[in-house]
């Protein structure tokens, strides 16, 4: 069993920056690819990016592309993600995710979820 702690959200003004950050425990970190996902008020869950167990390969929504940049720590258990050039529209809670198999975007074939982190864009 695989435990996500996301930290990092907050408010931040138009053309901010942030860095989320997503903290696992319970699990052999290395084996799971990583996604970050994020669902605003009456819309879906969206896809963000995924990176390998590795930490080598990246895949990115084509609305953050650019913008939003996945890394992970294997040694600290980490995985953040990256964010410039922050728009009204990302605000959002955002979810870490774990997923056995790489290159996953659909939000229902990930095994384990944090709770979220709240972030905020104003305008």
């Amino acid at each position: 069993q695989v435990q996500l702690v996301e930290s990092g959200g907050g408010l931040v003004q138009a053309g901010g920056s942030l860095r989320l950050s997503c903290a696992a425990s319970g699990g052999t970190f290395s084996n799971y690819a990583m996604g970050w996902f994020r669902q605003a008020p009456g819309k879906e869950r969206e896809f963000l990016a995924t990176i390998s167990g590795s930490g080598g390969r990246t895949v990115y929504a084509d609305s953050v592309k650019g913008r939003f940049t996945i890394s992970r720590d294997n040694a600290k258990n980490t995985v953040y993600v990256q964010m410039t050039s922050l728009k009204p529209e990302d605000t959002a809670i955002y979810y870490c995710a774990a997923n056995k198999w790489y290159g996953a975007m659909r939000w229902n074939t990930y095994d384990y979820w944090g709770q979220g982190t709240q972030v905020t864009v104003s305008s």
